[in-house]
C-alpha cells in the first residue's frame, strides 16, 4: 500500500471538455475525482448525451454541489434539485440541466473516469456479472404480487448499492437479475459476493456469475458471446453459488480469492464443456 498522497484540482491530470462543460480529474490509485463544471444553457441530453451514444445518463452521480445549481428528471419522471453544500445521489437513467445563470460545479468520486466518453463501438475487455434470486417463482407464489414486488424493490436496492461500492456499471435487469460489466474481474467477483451477502436478510439467495471477455459497447448496452456465456455460467450455479469461468480464475491469480473446482459444463448454445470454479468463501 502506498503512503499519503496529496493532489490538488488546481493542477488537474487531465481536462475532458465537452460543450458547455469539462471535467477536471486527478487520480489516487484506482480513484478518479473530478471537478464538474458546467456553463449556463448546459443540458446532458443536448450536451453529452450524443458523445455518450445514450438516450439518456446511464452513470450513477455522487457527489457534492460547490456552486450553482442543477435540476434533473428521470426515465420515470422524478425531478430532483440541487444547490450549493447539497451531497446527492443520482441513479442511472436521468437528463440534467443547469438552472439560472451561474455555472454549476460539483465534486464526484464515482463517475469522473467515464463522464462524456465515447462509448459507441468500442470493443474492450471485461468482466461481466450476471446474477438471479434462486426461486424467484415460489417466492412469488408464497408472498403475492404486492409482498414481492416490495421484495423486489429492497433486493433491486442492495445491488444497486454494491454496484456502486466495487465500482460496475449496471447493463440491465432481468426480472429478477442484473447485468453488470467491471473493469476488473477481482470487483466482480467480490461484488458478487457482497450482494448475497446484503440479500440474505431478504430471505432470498442469489446465483451469480462472471466471466471475461471481449465486448462492444454500444450506446447503453453490451454486445458480444462473452455476455451470453456470462448469463449461462450464471445459469447453471448452485442457490449462494458464485461462479467464475476458467481465464477468469486465471486473471485472478494473486488476487486472494479462492476458488474450487466446480467442474465440466455444457453451457446452451455456446458448445464444448467449459471448466468452471466456484467461489470458496462465498455464503
Amino acid at each position: 500500500m502506498s503512503g499519503p498522497q496529496a493532489k490538488s484540482l488546481r493542477n488537474p491530470e487531465a481536462v475532458r471538455r465537452f460543450p458547455n462543460g469539462r471535467i477536471e480529474t486527478i487520480s489516487h490509485n484506482e480513484t478518479t475525482i473530478g471537478r464538474f463544471v458546467f456553463e449556463p444553457g448546459w443540458r446532458w441530453s443536448h450536451d453529452v448525451g450524443p458523445i455518450a451514444g445514450t438516450r439518456s445518463c446511464q452513470i450513477h452521480h455522487q457527489g457534492i454541489v460547490l456552486k450553482g445549481r442543477l435540476r434533473l428528471e428521470t426515465d420515470a419522471g422524478e425531478v430532483c434539485e440541487v444547490g450549493i453544500d447539497d451531497v446527492y445521489d443520482f441513479p442511472p437513467g436521468h437528463d440534467a440541466w443547469v438552472v439560472g445563470n451561474e455555472p454549476f460545479e460539483a465534486i464526484e468520486f464515482a463517475s469522473a473516469r467515464l463522464y462524456a466518453a465515447p462509448a459507441d463501438g468500442d470493443r474492450v475487455l471485461a468482466a461481466m456479472l450476471f446474477t438471479d434470486i434462486v426461486d424467484s417463482t415460489s417466492h412469488l407464489r408464497r408472498l403475492g404480487d404486492s409482498a414481492w414486488r416490495e421484495l423486489l424493490l429492497e433486493h433491486n436496492h442492495q445491488v444497486r448499492l454494491e454496484l456502486n461500492r466495487f465500482r460496475g456499471r449496471e447493463i440491465q435487469t432481468t426480472g429478477d437479475g442484473f447485468l453488470a460489466v467491471f473493469d476488473g474481474p477481482a470487483r466482480a467477483v467480490r461484488c458478487a459476493r457482497a450482494i448475497g451477502s446484503s440479500v440474505a436478510h431478504l430471505g432470498i439467495e442469489i446465483r451469480a456469475g462472471v466471466h471475461t471477455g471481449e465486448v462492444e459497447f454500444l450506446g447503453d448496452n453490451v454486445r458480444g458471446l462473452a455476455v451470453h456465456e456470462t448469463a449461462r455460467i450464471a445459469g447453471v450455479a448452485m442457490p449462494g453459488e458464485v461462479l467464475v469461468s476458467a481465464i477468469t480464475k486465471h486473471l485472478l491469480a494473486g488476487s486472494e480469492l479462492a476458488f474450487e473446482p466446480a467442474g465440466n459444463h455444457e453451457l446452451k448454445g455456446l458448445g464444448g464443456a467449459r471448466e468452471l470454479f466456484r467461489l470458496a468463501d462465498f455464503g
